[in-house]
């Protein structure tokens, strides 16, 4: 199967996995599903950064896109209960998970969910009628090119000592994500792409703690974890530090 071709499967395929997760969704009896559905979005904005510059991606990129934006508040809020629960807090989780039943169903019935659909289902003609849908061998290339410059830009970030620590999340979650997307050209060692998935976490569950912390601030009920959301956010840092020094190791070396 042509590369071109192996790719297109894939969105499609994608596509369903989201409809599977929005109808998981709407019964509001599964607790994964705005995961699920969140993760099949993230890989279709994966899959579309190599023809981000395509004119004929846009409509799908903007869309998923927006579908990302719509429903970060509502999994923030899933995962914040989850946190409260395991801190034995079941009032302040139980609260908070009593808005999730309303969140969800408007996301399920949200336009820009809909959206999404609609450009998903014009995407795979817009895509074999531009250059790279065209031509197997140029689309490799690009992703090839796509992947390296991934990987040196987070090679020069891990080098400056006081590049910023969320914007290094950022850029290690979305080389993370297209490494795994077209895993089969990725530059990355298996023991890179695994010290790059503890970096991830890491630094994932860094933010994690100093955004509760900042929401203690304001919400008095999460008062009483702020301390300890403060110890573990500065133990993630320094674990992550740790990992970062590993991944600068492993990272290829520009031939």
């Amino acid at each position: 199967m042509a590369f071109v071709d192996m790719y297109v499967k894939e969105i499609i395929a994608l596509e369903v996995a989201l409809f599977h997760a929005r109808a998981r969704l709407e019964t509001a009896a599964d607790a994964e599903a705005l995961h699920d559905l969140r993760i099949a979005v993230r890989r279709i904005r994966s899959l579309l950064i190599p023809v981000r510059s395509v004119p004929a991606m846009g409509p799908l990129l903007k869309a998923a896109k927006a579908v990302g934006q719509l429903t970060t508040p509502t999994r923030d809020l899933e995962v914040m209960a989850q946190e409260l629960q395991k801190r034995g807090m079941d009032g302040a989780a139980d609260s908070r998970r009593a808005r999730l039943e309303i969140e969800h169903r408007l996301i399920v019935e949200h336009p820009t969910l809909q959206a999404l659909f609609t450009a998903l289902d014009a995407w795979p003609a817009a895509f074999r009628a531009s250059e790279p849908g065209m031509d197997s061998a140029h689309f490799k290339r690009t992703v090839v090119k796509t992947l390296n410059k991934h990987v040196d830009k987070l090679r020069r970030a891990l080098k400056d000592a006081k590049f910023d620590r969320h914007e290094l999340r950022i850029l290690v979650k979305r080389t993370r994500y297209l490494t795994q997307a077209f895993a089969q050209l990725s530059p990355l060692s298996a023991k890179a792409e695994k010290s790059l998935k503890a970096v991830q976490s890491a630094l994932g569950s860094w933010h994690d703690h100093h955004q509760w912390c900042l929401k203690a601030e304001v919400e008095a009920d999460l008062q009483p974890l702020a301390k300890v959301w403060a110890q573990d956010s500065a133990a993630e840092l320094k674990k992550a530090e740790v990992e970062l020094r590993r991944l600068a190791r492993l990272l290829p070396k520009r031939k």
